[in-house]
């Protein structure tokens, strides 16, 4: 196999990802830390503990300006842009003419600008798709000048207001300009964990000193990709490109809420986005066959994604698309897409394991307590 190290782009905390001797692997193009010394489950466990810190740098960071900017981006998206405050961010989807899911990001509003976090794996095609789109008065800018981190856990709030005492004030989904150590900074109080937590943009050249600040705090730790990624599940939030594709609507996906209510099929703003006609009827008729649902397994375990999932006679109903033994959770949990039929909570259902039927059941999410700051 070619060495293929060199084709991978790299974070501004690369350098210092392999002095802390973070074991690197390919991920969206970016040479990217999975795990630290500390190890997957005990860097996810003082994430719920303490405070995690990640580079997230690979993530897609695009501006949107100009008089016309939410009113063309609301026209992509079943989601109210128009009227988002500023000072607020909140949860968005590309949707195609069928109603699948192209991307999910984040979108603040800073007033003189939209800022939008997209997949990392994604931000090419989302790129060029809001240049295709957007009207000619739009302007369109990509920041691939600027890192991106994100601090979480319950000790993040008094952490961050040591480098940012305006940041206390905040809530969470609250997002605006900060001024640390004589840089801008975009920073929003939210993440990817189920934490309280406060993702943090700023100048390339500002990423490591901002981190080794950080880091200087007994209570903050280098997190991965592995931990990130248990993180996210426990907390019932979606992968794109697992839980999510452009095959999947987000009523199939129980994204239902994602759809503002202006945008909803009696709203004042109806319609107007990409697959509305198909994503209305199915919101309206439950004219859908499968759904997203969490599932926990009644053994040890674990369960991956891609294995199937069968009834008690041994039919094929389903499929993983995230799995792991939950180090917060104790248990082998799951998301997955069964028939709709076998989807309410409760519901016995096997996971085939090396040729063993494996017993799980349909779950609430989160599998562990969102523990957001909303007040």
């Amino acid at each position: 196999m070619s060495d293929t190290s060199s084709e991978l782009a790299t974070t501004p905390l690369y350098d210092l990802h392999l002095e802390l001797a973070a074991k690197m692997v390919p991920f969206a193009g970016y040479n990217m830390p999975v795990q630290y010394p500390l190890g997957v489950k005990k860097e996810h466990l003082h994430t719920r503990e303490k405070a995690g810190l990640f580079d997230v740098s690979h993530m897609g960071q695009i501006v949107l300006r100009g008089p016309g900017a939410a009113e063309a981006l609301e026209r992509l998206v079943p989601v109210d842009i128009v009227d988002l405050p500023e000072g607020k961010q909140r949860y968005a989807l590309f949707t195609d003419p069928q109603g699948g899911v192209l991307d999910d990001f984040m979108v603040s509003n800073f007033g003189d600008c939209l800022y939008l976090v997209v997949n990392a794996a994604c931000k090419a095609q989302d790129l060029a798709y809001l240049q295709q789109h957007l009207a000619d008065d739009v302007e369109l800018e990509l920041l691939d000048d600027r890192g991106l981190i994100a601090l979480q856990g319950p000790l993040a709030a008094e952490i961050m207001a040591n480098l940012a005492p305006e940041t206390a004030d905040m809530v969470f989904m609250d997002s605006q300009r900060v001024q640390i150590n004589g840089h801008e900074c975009f920073v929003s109080r939210a993440g990817y964990t189920g934490e309280d937590g406060f993702e943090i943009s700023m100048p390339a050249q500002a990423a490591e000193p901002m981190v080794r600040s950080l880091l200087s705090h007994k209570a903050v730790e280098m997190i991965g990709l592995g931990a990130r990624d248990s993180l996210r599940l426990e907390a019932g939030l979606c992968l794109y490109g697992h839980d999510l594709d452009a095959d999947t609507t987000p009523i199939e996906a129980g994204l239902s809420w994602a759809i503002s209510k202006p945008r909803r099929a009696d709203g004042a703003r109806a319609g107007g986005f990409p697959g509305a006609e198909r994503i209305f009827d199915q919101m309206a008729n439950k004219s859908y066959a499968r759904q997203r649902v969490g599932l926990v397994g009644e053994g040890r375990a674990p369960v991956r994604e891609a294995t199937l999932i069968c009834d008690e006679q041994g039919k094929e109903i389903g499929v993983v698309t995230s799995g792991t033994l939950g180090p917060s959770a104790g248990v082998p949990i799951a998301m997955a897409y069964l028939d709709k039929q076998h989807a309410a909570l409760g519901t016995l259902v096997f996971a085939a394991v090396r040729g063993k039927q494996l017993p799980m059941r349909v779950s609430k999410m989160p599998f562990v307590a969102q523990r957001y700051r909303r007040s």
